[in-house]
């Protein structure tokens, strides 16, 4: 049998583990699956820089960071665009406005608005009939889980060729929301001046209820007006006077100067008294 050069010089006796070791080092490094690790790459067509990782795998260099980061940026933003806007209003009814149908009159409409976020809103009617149509009030801002209950004016028309109006109306009306910092008072400049922060948070259609029947949207519609109507006449009262009164022209006496007055006429009593 033939003897390999490398039997032919190994050590007899004790040193067989020596020889071993020395054929061990000198057998190629293999990866997990048995294959020897791949040469490494020193540049690639696409321009992206490798280099071999500590068992042989192909690593991108930390340099590529910055313009993987800025891909993924752009990605969000466009995913965020995509998503639908939060709601910040609860309304009710939630997509229809219920008009009394009365040919040649002004009716009226009631819808209840409540700010379900965490921070103050301003809210806004548009209207694709602003001639005859007007709302009250037009705009305001409300606390978080403040309610307000806005009243909606239109004027009927009558009927053209004899068109069946109750199903067939193409007024809408839409109601906009804007985040504000705090409590403030509402203005329309607030929209215009944060165009982009605004949303739509919903486009109502106006649906026509026959006065001469009976239906649960005609009976809401009718509670939702008085209370309409209620707090407004509560808004209409003046603030409780909790300073000092005012008698006559310009004579002020508070707690404490009727307090002195009814003491000092006690103490005239007394002296009268006792003389």
């Amino acid at each position: 049998m033939a003897i390999s050069g490398e039997e032919r010089h190994a050590p007899a006796g004790g040193d067989s583990g020596g020889g071993k070791l020395w054929n061990l080092c000198r057998m190629p490094f293999r990866q997990a699956g048995g294959a020897p690790a791949p040469a490494t790459p020193q540049s690639s067509s696409s321009g992206i820089h490798h280099s071999a990782g500590r068992y042989g795998h192909e690593a991108p260099v930390a340099g590529d960071g910055g313009a993987q980061g800025a891909s993924a940026g752009s990605i969000s933003s466009v995913a965020k665009s995509l998503l639908p806007a939060r709601r910040r209003l609860r309304l009710d009814p939630a997509n229809k406005l219920y008009f009394p149908y009365e040919p040649g009159k002004q009716v009226k409409s009631a819808i209840r608005i409540k700010n379900t976020s965490k921070s103050h809103v301003a809210f806004k009617f548009q209207t694709t009939a602003p001639k005859s149509c007007f709302m009250r009030p037009p705009g305001a801002v409300l606390a978080p889980g403040e309610t307000v209950i806005a009243t909606v004016f239109k004027f009927v028309e009558h009927p053209e060729n004899n068109e069946n109006i109750l199903q067939k109306c193409k007024v809408k009306f839409k109601i906009l929301s804007l985040k504000v910092k705090g409590q403030m008072e509402y203005a329309p400049e607030l929209f215009d001046e944060q165009k982009d922060q605004a949303v739509v948070e919903k486009i109502l259609k106006v649906v026509f209820l026959d006065i001469n029947g009976q239906s649960p949207q005609l009976e809401k519609l009718n509670n939702q007006l008085a209370e309409a109507e209620a707090a407004l006449e509560a808004r209409k009262k003046p603030p409780e006077e909790n300073g000092p009164k005012i008698v006559g022209e310009g004579l002020v006496i508070d707690e404490w100067k009727e307090r002195r007055e009814r003491y000092l006429a006690q103490q005239q009593v007394e002296v009268v008294d006792s003389v």
